[in-house]
């Protein structure tokens, strides 16, 4: 009979993504990669609370606004929007408050170097659990202009023109 509740549990974690080795993304910016040129990308742990998380495993975040800074050698995510957890009480957590993030010294005082050197920004890409843990996927960027955007979408739609085509002519041989 035990045994059984323990492989309801097991395949409950699995459903939800939180089993050994899997990746289950919460949240994502969309937007970073059409606003920014992703230069480096680096994966963070977050120091959440309880109502966050559980929150988060009912799949709610937005990551819209969400930006990174290093402050006194710590970073910190800022203007991530975590609803509430709805079976919260009085001890849920604020919405949108700064969350530390977690990485090595090293990529700290690298980050700390190439943020002051040039013209870059840190910015989240995504939020996943991987492990039963909550990661962000931060990305050293440089902001794109107007007319590097114009560049992109129309490389892109001539990628995609090339592809359309080649298959046209791959199906009248066949």
């Amino acid at each position: 009979m035990a045994k059984l509740s323990v492989e309801r549990k097991a395949a409950a974690a699995k459903k939800a993504g939180d089993a050994k080795g899997g990746k289950r993304v919460i949240a994502s910016n969309r937007k970073a990669r059409h606003n920014y040129a992703v230069l480096e990308v680096f994966e963070a742990g977050v120091v959440l609370t309880g109502t966050e998380v559980k929150s988060l495993r009912d799949g709610n975040a937005s990551m819209a606004d969400a930006f990174a800074t290093v402050d006194d050698g710590e970073v910190w995510l800022r203007n991530l929007h975590i609803p509430e957890y709805h079976h919260g009480t009085w001890t849920n957590h604020p919405v949108r408050r700064n969350r530390k993030l977690l990485l090595h010294r090293r990529q700290i005082d690298m980050l700390v170097g190439k943020i002051r050197d040039g013209n870059l920004t840190l910015v989240p890409l995504s939020m996943y659990f991987l492990d039963g843990k909550v990661k962000v996927e931060l990305a050293l960027a440089r902001g794109k202009q107007t007319h590097d955007k114009r560049q992109d979408i129309a490389r892109r739609d001539a990628q995609r023109d090339v592809i359309r085509e080649l298959g046209r002519r791959t199906k009248g041989k066949i």
